[in-house]
């Protein structure tokens, strides 16, 4: 299976994404070798109905390289979680990944987590849970950091055995606790390499004088903690494929012939006087009325035009109004009836479509509800459901889709701010 698919393929690691003649994300997956792991679908074809229907229904694979398997990894569960495309079955709900966190308070502890809820110092995400949970108890063991909740007097037999610091004690040294945890915290932020070269040499130590067994056990630590440091290293550069990922939401690029007679259509289908050559669309996204953020992407002749997309933080706002939302970032994009695109398309219904009606009075809008995929707007008040068959059907649900990953995306990192990363 070369042309079309694999003929662009790099033979690197990455992520890869089937999509349909509307854009829309069918399937992504993750490789070592995307040229090779796309085009052994051709042969799983033949045996697999599932993978069959996916190469039926594909228009083309888009794709992100990444520097390293484990990135692939981290990005892949992300962009699933992000698009829900309807072939993949793991990792679309649920928490994928896990935390090592950190906690604040009188007494912090360190702990392993799936959700971001609690506050406190957090390092991840991690998909190797094993792996996670075995740096968590080396750490808790090396610097004497697991606390318990019983209440003996003369302190646990953990304690008597050195692995409790003796929080039930009366002369328990919490200064001396708070140090060591601190000293935990550096051995994720800090010097990585110093602190590899460590262990290597107690474990020489060790084996100079005979203790094999405690050599041993360092040594699959020492495998573990180089596996969370380059996982913790891929986390951090994912930051870097968020603008190139994005762009896989976009609508299929049209060619002039094609842009130009997508605008004459969608004249007609808004019922204006002229062509419709940029279109601005406009999202909101939260989380139960928190973190309300809004985006805005421009499409000129159905290519995106970034130097044009908008982001923005509600202002006005402390709970959850979609229309007021729409309105305050609507409101705040156009300055000047001279930065007015042909069309103003808004995710949502009838209400949406008025609240920003009242405050663009000279623009030209539109709303776009999911559910039906249903159009409202002057020359349709009680909408018309969009035909996917026909070009300005399939290019107003994918640049509806689009602005939605946009305000999505921004939405999360300012969640993941909030969380004190």
């Amino acid at each position: 299976m070369d042309s079309p698919f694999t003929s662009s393929l790099p033979s690197r690691p990455g992520v890869y994404l089937f999509k349909d003649r509307l854009g829309r994300v069918l399937y992504i997956g993750k490789a070592s070798s995307l040229k090779s792991r796309v085009r052994s679908y051709a042969a799983r074809a033949k045996t697999d109905w599932k993978t069959e229907a996916l190469l039926a229904e594909a228009a083309e694979v888009a794709h992100v390289v990444t520097q390293t398997e484990d990135e692939a990894a981290l990005l892949e569960l992300r962009l699933i979680r992000e698009h829900q495309p309807k072939y993949n079955v793991i990792a679309k709900d649920g928490q994928p990944f896990v935390y090592l966190l950190f906690t604040h308070g009188p007494l912090p502890r360190l702990e392993v987590v799936r959700n971001r809820t609690c506050k406190g110092d957090y390092f991840g995400p991690l998909v190797c849970k094993g792996q996670a949970r075995r740096v968590h108890r080396y750490l808790l063991q090396t610097f004497c950091l697991n606390t318990c909740n019983k209440k003996i007097e003369n302190g646990c037999l953990d304690y008597h055995l050195g692995s409790c610091p003796g929080t039930c004690r009366s002369d328990f040294d919490r200064d001396g606790y708070l140090f060591r945890l601190s000293l935990a915290q550096a051995v994720l932020k800090g010097d990585q390499r110093n602190f590899i070269s460590a262990i290597a040499q107690k474990m020489n130590s060790y084996r100079c004088a005979l203790a094999y067994e405690k050599a041993k056990e360092l040594r699959d630590y020492l495998q573990n903690v180089e596996k969370i440091f380059a996982a913790l290293r891929a986390a951090l550069r994912l930051k870097e494929y968020a603008a190139e990922s994005l762009v896989l939401a976009a609508p299929l690029p049209l060619e002039e012939d094609a842009a130009k007679a997508l605008g004459q259509q969608l004249q007609e289908q808004i019922g204006i006087d002229r062509a419709i050559r940029t279109i601005d669309c406009f999202d909101v996204s939260h989380t139960q009325g928190r973190s309300i953020v809004g985006s805005c992407v421009r499409f000129c002749n159905g290519t995106p035009d970034k130097n044009l997309f908008r982001r923005f933080r509600i202002r006005s706002l402390r709970g959850q109004n979609d229309y007021a939302a729409l309105a305050e970032i609507v409101s705040r994009r156009y300055k000047d009836e001279k930065e007015l695109p042909d069309l103003i398309l808004v995710d949502g219904g009838k209400g949406q479509l008025s609240a920003v009606r009242a405050v663009i009075p000279a623009g030209v809008c539109a709303a776009l509800a999911k559910k039906e995929e249903r159009l409202f707007c002057a020359a349709h008040h009680d909408g018309i459901r969009l035909d996917v068959a026909t070009e300005p059907g399939r290019s107003l649900i994918a640049l509806r889709d689009y602005a939605h990953h946009f305000a999505l995306r921004y939405h999360r990192l300012l969640q993941s701010k909030s969380a004190n990363w």
